[in-house]
């Protein structure tokens, strides 16, 4: 498996727009964009640092993910991603090793990456997003 930087940070947040004052006017860091992922239920805003960034989700439904993470655990770190070079072939490798997966084939995340979630049961307690780009 190549992996390559950690591609970003996801934090479930109620607002953007809230969430954004804190990033840009306290830290400096401006968000490049916004965009809403319809089957995921969530509008992402990325806030580039270097080689990675840092991702805000807000749920755009109730019944989303991200609306049923925040209102069990609050607003907060959600998952970390990590860039990888050949997303079907790390889900082979991570299958063939017994891996439990969430995602056993690759999605359309936010971005236009492709993405695959990691079980947080097989990480030690983190959300892993694997991401190619």
């Amino acid at each position: 498996m190549n992996t390559t930087v950690i591609d970003h940070i996801g934090i479930a947040v109620r607002s953007i727009d809230e969430s954004l004052g804190f990033w840009e006017t306290t830290l400096g860091i401006k968000c490049t964009g916004r965009e809403t992922v319809e089957d995921q239920k969530v509008t992402t805003a990325f806030l580039p640092i270097r080689d990675t960034e840092v991702e805000l989700l807000e749920p755009t439904s109730d019944d989303s993910t991200i609306a049923k993470y925040i209102e069990k655990r609050g607003e907060g770190i959600h998952h970390i991603a990590i860039r990888v070079d050949d997303l079907e072939s790390c889900l082979a490798e991570l299958r063939a090793n017994g891996v439990r997966l969430i995602d056993e084939t690759p999605r359309a995340g936010a971005g236009g990456a492709m993405i695959a979630f990691v079980h947080p049961k097989a990480t030690g307690g983190i959300l892993l997003e694997l991401s190619q780009r």
